[in-house]
């Protein structure tokens, strides 16, 4: 799943198409999310003891992954998450043909625009050396 917990998403279909909230939480078995202020239901809540009424709660309901975009944080576009590695790690990206290439994760957010920006050379490996020849070469 590639939306995770605090993220803005923008809802792409149903009855809140075009609202945009905060992933208040996720559930990746059944794939779906909370999002602020989507999907409200009201639930009648019994007073279970002397001292409590009887209410209706209102509060939001999951909703299908599938039905929500990322809006990327640096240009505030809704975008498909797309994967780069950074320093061993794998990060996400506003990236494609359209995207700005911006990091959709806060901690990696300087460092994925740094990687764009310089082309990636590879440095060459160190050469090994044994020990028993660098005794031999000291002998000699």
């Amino acid at each position: 799943m590639n939306i995770k917990l605090n993220d803005t998403v923008l809802v792409i279909t149903g009855r809140y198409k075009g609202k945009q909230g905060k992933v208040l939480k996720t559930l990746p078995k059944e794939n779906k999310v909370i999002v602020e202020g989507v999907a409200i239901v009201h639930k009648h809540e019994k007073a279970r003891k002397a001292n409590e009424t009887s209410r209706i709660v209102t509060e939001e309901a999951p909703i299908d992954v599938s039905n929500v975009e990322v809006v990327c944080p640096a240009c505030g576009k809704a975008t498909r998450v797309y994967h780069t590695v950074v320093e061993g790690k794998k990060v996400r990206i506003h990236g494609g043909a359209k995207g700005c290439g911006a990091s959709l994760d806060k901690a990696y957010a300087k460092k994925v625009k740094g990687a764009k920006a310089e082309p990636a050379t590879e440095e060459a490996p160190k050469k090994r050396v044994r020990k028993r020849s660098q005794k031999a070469e000291a002998e000699e």
